[in-house]
């Protein structure tokens, strides 16, 4: 009984759902815009979206087992700036797919046509402040030639 009540008030997860559930109605906006799947509609995307929830489960179960608190590896600013105290093992994964999913969330909405660059703009700056890692952004940044499986031939035998 403690772990679903821990999961049905921890709010990171309920933020890491509610990214999920945007990053999924954007891309789908993205999808029929450019009338092909993408990442976040197709079979890759409902994969990553279900293995970063069955991960937080099973992190919530590790968390209430064993009680461990990592809040020096979150930076002092984003510490301040999110209010809390301790990090378990599920907490800090799950900031961290808030920050994937919201990257991808900015890129469909401003792929979509959305006035969100400026926006998309400051969410990249913060992330790399934190982070060398950055999702492909070919088609903001103006190169829409990100390649496709038809542009090579197939392999001989």
């Amino acid at each position: 009984m403690e772990f679903i009540n821990a999961a049905a008030h921890n709010k990171v997860i309920a933020l890491v759902i509610l990214a999920i559930v945007f990053d999924t109605v954007f891309g789908g906006m993205r999808a029929v815009r450019e009338k092909k799947f993408n990442s976040c509609t197709g079979i890759d995307g409902a994969i990553r979206k279900v293995g970063m929830l069955i991960s937080l489960i099973f992190m919530l179960a590790v968390d209430t087992l064993v009680k461990i608190n990592l809040i020096g590896f979150i930076p002092e600013t984003a510490r301040s700036y999110l209010g809390i105290n301790a990090v378990g093992v599920a907490e800090f994964f799950g900031i961290l797919y808030i920050a994937y999913e919201t990257t991808s969330i900015f890129k469909n909405m401003a792929l979509c046509g959305l006035p969100v660059k400026k926006v998309w703009a400051g969410v990249r700056s913060f992330l790399l402040k934190y982070t060398d890692e950055l999702p492909d952004t070919d088609g903001l940044d103006g190169n829409g030639a990100t390649g496709s499986v038809e542009e090579h031939r197939q392999q001989e035998r």
